[in-house]
């Protein structure tokens, strides 16, 4: 019995850790799939020694072999952001966007009950569009960097997949860095391999 028990367990703590390490799954990448970054100087490139070709959306699109639209404003606040979100779902109609906002809210202590507010709107109207979403968590730009709850809490809410790393590792890093918030180049490469490798764990990188 007590043997019976234990194998019982193992499998049970097997089957709990399988489920949480999987990431919820995306529609496949195809060559007609459109994809969105969005969001704030992160994604614009600032940092990059040619923002252009080497800011993450850049790098990905070379990752994957299919365009993606580099959609970031330097100084961007996610209520101004969710604005312009609206305005750009009607205008590319993307199937998936990568959504990496926040940074400025907290730098300027806009409110993290605000901040979520937005947030959740942004992956609502993308939703309703019927593309995916994927949510780049930023960190609070102090000497913890911890990355806020409310992403994490969204990520759950919505069953979308949730980059909380790379960020983090980036900013904690000064030879990732090419002021004291943005990454260099070297940084977006690993910005991009890290989003990279979260479309593949969800099943949306299969180009065809």
């Amino acid at each position: 019995m007590i043997s019976v028990l234990k194998h019982g367990l193992v499998v049970l703590c097997i089957v709990v850790l399988t489920a949480c390490s999987e990431s919820p799954q995306l529609t496949p990448i195809s060559k007609q799939t459109t994809i969105l970054a969005f969001g704030d100087s992160l994604t614009e490139g600032m940092g990059a020694n040619k923002p252009t070709t080497e800011s993450y959306p850049a790098v990905l699109e070379k990752l994957l072999g299919i365009p993606v639209i580099n959609s970031g404003i330097s100084g961007e606040v996610s209520r101004d952001g969710l604005i312009r979100l609206k305005e750009e779902l009607d205008e590319y109609e993307p199937d998936l966007i990568i959504l990496c906002h926040g940074g400025n809210d907290l730098i300027q202590k806009l409110g993290k009950a605000a901040l979520k507010q937005n947030l959740k709107q942004m992956i609502v109207a993308a939703k309703e569009t019927g593309a995916d979403v994927v949510l780049v968590a930023v960190p609070s730009f102090n000497i913890t960097a911890k990355v806020p709850d409310l992403y994490y809490e969204l990520a759950d809410e919505f069953q979308i997949p949730i980059e909380a790393k790379i960020v983090r590792e980036i900013e904690t890093s000064p030879s990732l860095k090419a002021d004291p918030i943005h990454p260099n180049t070297k940084g977006y490469e690993l910005f991009a391999g890290a989003i990279f490798e979260l479309l593949q764990q969800s099943g949306a990188h299969s180009v065809q």
